[in-house]
């Protein structure tokens, strides 16, 4: 190979893929961690480097011309290699000390890890650790995160998963809402309540409506992605909401709907890429995060 034809920066290549996969510069600069002047001009030399142009200006967003895109593929290739080399980097690492990234639900991140995270880093004070709040599942593959605390188990075979539990969700209102429903006995009764949804996909409807409670759509008058908006939502009295109930159960502002109602079960997987599973520090961690987090 002619190593001097290759007339590029890895950076500026970088720079060039992720703000394609972001669709803006701002974008692409916050998953960077660097600032949009910066970045812009990374994409810039990166054309002038190569000679052609690869993004066109529509409004405020861009696009990719014919000629980025050809590129893009190729781009996207040597990101997958340079990710496949620092997990491997990562997984050969013999030091405890260092940084690791944990990627978890906001209710799971806000709630959950604070007090584990603090105990952790009493114990090893040489861990920076960084909380990814996700809603969505994090690529570990694309180290996105170290681990990840999830609901589900992945099916990706370069990944590793332990199941620490299992969770229960229950129905929450305020008191004084549960009063305005005519404080209901039976599960029927709740077809006259509102809901607070956390998804457009209509499942969480069917979840429900397992228990008996007959709901529809316009049962579902809120909608929002974030489940700490939704717990707020329900804590102002505005709707009833569901949650883990080991955390619902805890907070003095709400109450059970329902209390003998069958509680939705969910599991709770912790989990890994394998290549990172033998470095010390992340091994640790993990282990620490299933001891700490396990459900009976």
């Amino acid at each position: 190979m002619d190593w001097r034809a290759v007339k590029f920066d890895w950076n500026k290549a970088r720079a060039f893929l992720v703000t394609a996969e972001e669709g803006s510069l701002s974008a692409a600069a916050r998953a960077l961690g660097m600032a949009q002047p910066t970045l812009g001009r990374q994409v810039d030399g990166l054309e002038q480097e190569l000679g052609i142009v690869l993004f066109e200006r529509v409004g405020r967003g861009l696009t990719l011309t014919p000629s980025g895109l050809q590129l893009l593929e190729h781009v996207r290739d040597m990101g997958e290699a340079a990710g496949r080399m620092s997990l491997t980097a990562a997984g050969q690492s013999q030091a405890l000390e260092g940084s690791i990234s944990i990627s978890a639900s906001e209710t799971y991140a806000s709630v959950l890890l604070p007090p584990i995270v603090t105990k952790l880093r009493q114990i090893q004070p040489g861990i920076q650790v960084e909380i990814v709040v996700a809603n969505h599942a994090s690529d570990l593959r694309r180290r996105e995160a170290d681990i990840a605390v999830r609901n589900f188990r992945p099916t990706e075979p370069d990944l590793i998963a332990k199941k620490i539990g299992e969770a229960h969700a229950a129905l929450y209102a305020t008191p004084d809402y549960i009063a305005r429903l005519g404080n209901p006995t039976r599960p029927a009764d709740l077809a006259r309540g509102q809901f607070v949804s956390l998804d457009r996909s209509g499942l969480m409807i069917k979840g429900l409506n397992t228990l008996g409670l007959g709901l529809t759509e316009a049962n579902f008058p809120l909608l929002t992605e974030s489940y700490i908006v939704m717990w707020e939502l329900v804590r102002q009295g505005a709707a009833i909401g569901v949650l883990d109930a080991f955390i619902g159960d805890s907070d003095p502002l709400v109450a059970r709907v329902l209390p003998d109602l069958p509680t939705l079960p969910f599991p709770i997987w912790l989990v890994a890429h394998r290549e990172l599973t033998t470095n010390p520090r992340i091994r640790m961690v993990y282990d620490y995060l299933a001891d700490a987090l396990r459900r009976p």
